[in-house]
């Protein structure tokens, strides 16, 4: 996702500064020192997108606690350490953009990734209006997408494109949109 959205946002004009464990310029959501790195590394930022952080799959009763809540240090503290970091160095009417999910059906082993999700949601929804300067404060909630399934052997047809994806993120950027939740998932058909 996040290679679609930095293709998206320098598609529109937008100057992309690639942040990763890995890249350039290192982040690591779930490492808190790494945050404050990045916006020293990376001064007078208009936005940021998160599409970092991801919540693996759990077995409610047979794992451990720890694996359990594997997700909570980088999809959801680190989301939340990123957004609140982030206010003390954006630019005024700067624009801070997460990650979360949706998914039509129950995932086997993704109740706590339900959880970190509605999480996120519930966060920016009573985050938003503390922000001060105008900075504004959404979520992406996509359910499957396809590149990932057809990376994982699965029918990609049951997601959403991830150029698709990247255009909700971009448009929320651009927008006016503040304290927003945007699920993109696949129109289920009717079965009528």
């Amino acid at each position: 996702m996040g290679s679609a959205v930095a293709e998206e946002l320098a598609g529109r004009g937008h100057e992309v500064v690639r942040a990763s464990r890995r890249g350039p310029v290192v982040v690591d959501v779930a490492e808190p020192g790494t945050v404050e790195a990045l916006f020293a590394a990376v001064p007078d930022v208009d936005g940021v997108v998160c599409c970092a952080a991801n919540a693996p799959t759990a077995d409610l009763v047979e794992a451990s606690d720890e694996e359990f809540t594997a997700g909570l240090p980088g999809k959801l503290l680190g989301q939340v350490r990123l957004a609140r970091t982030a206010v003390r160095h954006l630019s005024d009417g700067g624009s801070i953009t997460l990650t979360g999910g949706t998914f039509a059906e129950p995932l086997p082993g993704g109740s706590f990734g339900a959880l970190v999700n509605a999480g996120l949601a519930a966060f920016v929804e009573a985050a938003a209006p503390e922000l001060p300067r105008g900075l504004r404060l959404n979520l992406v909630a996509p359910g499957w997408v396809r590149e990932s399934l057809a990376a994982f052997g699965w029918d990609p047809a049951r997601g959403v494109p991830a150029a698709d994806v990247a255009r909700v993120y971009a448009d929320l950027v651009e927008g006016a949109a503040h304290g927003e939740v945007v699920a993109v998932t696949v129109p289920v058909p009717s079965t009528r």
